[in-house]
């Protein structure tokens, strides 16, 4: 099995600095003790996720991630959507950088696959916390 993260684009979004968020997925991963498999990012808009919402959710709703986790025991695999519209406007609504809101939702995407949940309060109350651990790992290569 492969170890990578990809990163797509369905829209123009560029993610700038990949390395640096390689490195800190990897972190995050290592972090849970989990193992890395064949991780891919999917950028998109709004439009892009509703569809895929739709389709295999069955929510007509927008959101900001779509998870589909592959993972197998330790071994970390799967696809992880998102709309970086959404990450724009919840950035604006929380009042958080664009870039601080997308490791948010970077590491609530890779969370899900380490096997967190946020169905209930105390699930996303933990999530949470583990997201703004997991933020904090984040560093630039200088």
């Amino acid at each position: 099995m492969e170890q990578k993260i990809n990163f797509y684009a369905e829209n123009d979004f560029t993610l700038k600095g990949e390395d640096s968020y390689e490195a800190w997925i990897r972190e995050i991963i290592f972090s849970e003790e989990k193992k890395l498999g064949e991780v891919s990012y999917i950028f998109c808009d709004d439009e892009y996720l509703h569809k895929i919402n739709l389709e295999y959710l069955k929510h007509d709703t927008y959101t900001d991630i779509i998870s589909f986790d592959d993972s197998m025991g330790n071994m970390l695999q799967g696809d992880i959507f998102i709309s970086t519209e959404r990450v724009e406007e919840n950035a604006r609504e929380y009042n958080v950088t664009f870039e601080e809101e997308l490791k948010r939702v970077m590491a609530h995407g890779i969370l899900h696959f380490c096997g967190y949940k946020d169905k209930t309060e105390s699930q996303s109350a933990l999530m949470r916390q583990k997201e703004n651990e997991k933020i904090k790992l984040f560093h630039v290569e200088q």
